[in-house]
């Protein structure tokens, strides 16, 4: 027994502290899918060990997985390399490979964990052909690089750790659930000294079909269309069945809007105003919650079946110019739906990049409450039309906006995993829990902002600041070839995005041209992001950060109104 595995065992005799073991492998291997269905925990997230590299962490009794980063790029290595020099000596080393590339991973990989403790999980193991061949090139494989190596169907270890980490495991089984999950137990239980290098592989490399995703031209096409899809979706239900539900919505709501005016005040002014919490209760429930829902259900489609990694790689090469990489993109479109899992979800970014995206979804991931209220007024106005136009400036100018805050080591980076994955039918209970994991994050950090934000604004309108606000900046809507009126909605929208609703009161747009509406709706909408998005940008990254993004986005957002006011107006004649 090695000095490092006695530690092990004089830590597990003493019932100290629980284990760690570190998770590492590129993107899209399955490492998340696996360590939650090895938990049943959901995950928490921060630096690891006082370096910069964002971790998800999974508790159990006895087991703290931590899952770092997907290797995505050239930088992400070095990230990854950063996390494994803070691992103890008598910490585990999870490596995730997939069966599909397992020799390819394995080169990659294995200098990044030479002379650690640990074991080797080959995922996708089912798409292989378990002939005796295969398994005896794992056992040559394993004792070459004295670890452990487990083949699992990562989809199916579905048996949480639970009790100290210890199992009632059937001894006569021989494949199936049960049996990967006691296999991984014990690779953890006696693991090994990785080498640093394979000197025999397996021999066997499985490539998935080709699809459309990857003809040139052809496939990032679809990719976008189908990252539109849930905006479609939205579309067609604001347009076909939210305008008939909010009246009937906004008649259930009088008798307690009534009941509310009851109040103390100024609590009942801060229910009841045109701010309330309670008068904008008809647009959460008929606006804001169908369109979360329908972007978390759709992206849970998309994550369970394998497109979102089909989508990401047609996309990657084009957005690597603007300094994302292709899965960046989905998490700004996941903002659509709501921008605080959008966020929250940048965590397994790489290190390059997070911040970028963040400030992408900042600026052009129009939330639940903008994206409904954008196209209240659209309808309103009987202009439904500028919804293609406002998501084809809104889609252009952010990705300016990233291509020139981006830095440049994102740019430059090479991918270091361009793989296509196994497409499959969604399984319902995965999209399921996806969709509540969304909805879990609305409901618990963003709504309750909204809430505060509801009485705050009610109470600034109470004593006048917001219009004071309004009149002070409304000499400024010249610049934007605005009427002063639209001031208040810029106010507004800037704390609360579903104020950008506010355009249709008091008939300020009853005159304003099709041009006046897109730029007056796209300016309240990008000019800072709403309080909830601030908050949660300042909690995952600084405050400090936060506000630096949001005197970055305002400056962009002026420069980018301006130009499309007067350059649509020349334009027009």
């Amino acid at each position: 027994m090695t000095g490092q595995e006695l530690d092990r065992e004089t830590k597990r005799d003493e019932g100290t502290d629980r284990e760690t073991v570190v998770v590492v492998g590129k993107e899209s291997v399955g490492k998340s899918e696996l360590v939650a269905s090895l938990t049943g925990d959901r995950p928490t997230s921060g630096n690891f060990r006082g370096t910069t590299v964002r971790s998800e962490r999974y508790t159990t009794e006895r087991y703290e997985f931590v899952d770092t980063p997907g290797i995505v790029l050239d930088a992400d290595t070095e990230a990854t390399r950063e996390a494994l020099s803070h691992v103890d000596e008598n910490e585990t080393v999870l490596l995730v490979v997939p069966a599909t590339a397992l020799d390819r991973d394995l080169e990659d990989l294995l200098p990044l964990v030479d002379d650690h403790l640990g074991a080797v999980v080959v995922t996708f193991w089912d798409k292989v052909e378990a002939t005796t061949e295969t398994r005896r090139g794992l056992e040559t494989v394993s004792a070459d690089i004295g670890v452990p190596i487990v083949p699992v169907d990562a989809r199916n270890v579905s048996r949480p750790i639970t009790d100290g980490g210890t199992e009632t495991v059937d001894a006569d089984s021989t494949h199936g659930p049960t049996d990967e999950f006691s296999r991984i137990v014990r690779a953890l239980e006696q693991p090994g000294i990785f080498a640093g290098e394979a000197r025999r592989t397996v021999g066997q490399q499985i490539e998935p079909p080709k699809s459309v995703f990857e003809w040139p031209y052809v496939g990032p096409a679809i990719s976008i269309g189908l990252l539109l899809l849930p905006a479609a979706i939205a579309v067609w239900f604001a347009n076909t069945l939210a305008g008939e539900l909010d009246p009937i919505v906004g008649a259930a709501f009088e008798p307690v809007v009534a009941w509310a005016t009851t109040f103390p005040e100024p609590l009942a002014t801060m229910l009841t105003s045109q701010y309330g919490f309670l008068s904008m209760g008809p647009f959460l429930f008929v606006w804001a919650g169908p369109t979360m829902l329908i972007f978390a259900v759709v992206i849970g489609v998309y994550k369970n079946t394998g497109l979102v990694t089909r989508m990401t790689v047609a996309l990657h090469p084009t957005m690597r110019r603007v300094g994302l990489t292709g899965r960046d993109l989905v998490r700004v479109v996941m903002g659509f739906g709501c921008n605080v899992p959008a966020v929250i979800n940048t965590r397994s970014c790489s290190d390059c990049t997070r911040c970028t995206t963040i400030s992408a979804i900042s600026f052009g991931s129009a939330c639940s409450y903008q994206f409904p209220a954008t196209l209240a007024v659209f309808a309103a106005v009987g202009m439904s039309w500028l919804v293609g136009p406002y998501l084809l400036v809104l889609a252009v100018t952010t990705l300016v906006y990233v291509a020139v805050i981006a830095p440049s080591e994102a740019r430059q980076s090479h991918t270091v995993i361009e793989r296509r994955t196994f497409l499959n039918w969604p399984d319902p209970r995965a999209v399921a829990r996806e969709t509540w994991s969304a909805l879990r994050e609305f409901v618990v950090k963003a709504l309750p902002v909204f809430v505060g934000i509801t009485f705050v604004a009610a109470l600034l309108d109470e004593v006048g600041v917001i219009d004071a606000l309004g009149g002070v900046l409304g000499p400024v809507m010249g610049l934007f070839n605005l009427p002063a009126e639209a001031a208040l909605t810029v106010v507004l929208a800037s704390v609360r995005k579903d104020g950008i609703a506010l355009l249709t009161e008091g008939g300020v747009t009853t005159t304003l041209s099709p041009l006046e509406v897109l730029v007056a709706v796209y300016l309240a909408g990008v000019l800072f992001p709403c309080l909830v998005t601030a908050f949660t940008v300042a909690r995952e990254v600084s405050l400090q950060w936060a506000l630096t993004m949001m005197g970055r986005q305002a400056g962009a957002a002026i420069c980018f109104a301006i130009a499309i006011a007067w350059g649509g107006r020349l334009l027009g004649g």
